[in-house]
């Protein structure tokens, strides 16, 4: 009985340093990673500011191949939006909010399962060498579930490393073009 009772007490201990812990951690984050392509932006752009041409190169399409998604609103740029769904990546929605071809387009990503909301962008910046160094950012607010703001704390290294492969596989798709 005594072992129960040291167990529960460590449980209500352990519940209650997640949460006053939670409450006094940040919920906004903040991702950003870069990669240098050997390719105009002219040639990357398209392949970011068009919701159906990320099965190529986004690592959660490659993840869950059978993700449901539906696309609406003009086919590119500002305005363009996808929402999916998948049993392994999660479900949410992306709207592209501004496209400045071939310079920058922005996105508001949302996900149901956390109602929550977060804003991003990627940047494309002609480098003097040639080819064109591409950044991926994203910033979020993981609201007021102070357990979610643990999921903060952490999310540069869990979306940071989804970012660098995405990157990756768009600087291998962008460096195949013609």
């Amino acid at each position: 009985m005594k072992i129960l009772k040291i167990l529960g007490l460590s449980l209500l201990g352990l519940l209650a340093v997640l949460l006053i812990g939670g409450l006094l951690l940040s919920p906004k984050f903040s991702v950003s990673r870069s990669v240098q392509i050997a390719a105009s932006a002219d040639k990357i752009f398209p392949l970011v500011a068009n919701p159906s041409q990320w099965k190529q190169w986004s690592v959660w399409n490659r993840r869950d191949p059978a993700m449901q998604i539906e696309y609406s609103g003009p086919e590119s740029g500002r305005g363009a939006v996808w929402a999916w769904k998948s049993a392994s990546e999660g479900d949410g929605k992306m709207s592209f909010t501004a496209a400045e071809a071939p310079k920058r387009i922005a996105y508001d990503l949302y996900f149901p399962d956390f109602g929550t909301t977060s804003s991003g962008e990627f940047r494309f910046e002609p480098q003097p060498s040639g080819g064109t160094q591409v950044t991926w950012l994203m910033n979020g607010d993981m609201g007021k579930n102070p357990l979610f703001h643990w999921m903060a704390l952490f999310a540069d290294g869990m979306v940071g490393k989804d970012f660098e492969a995405g990157l990756t596989n768009l600087k291998s798709v962008a460096e195949k073009q013609p």
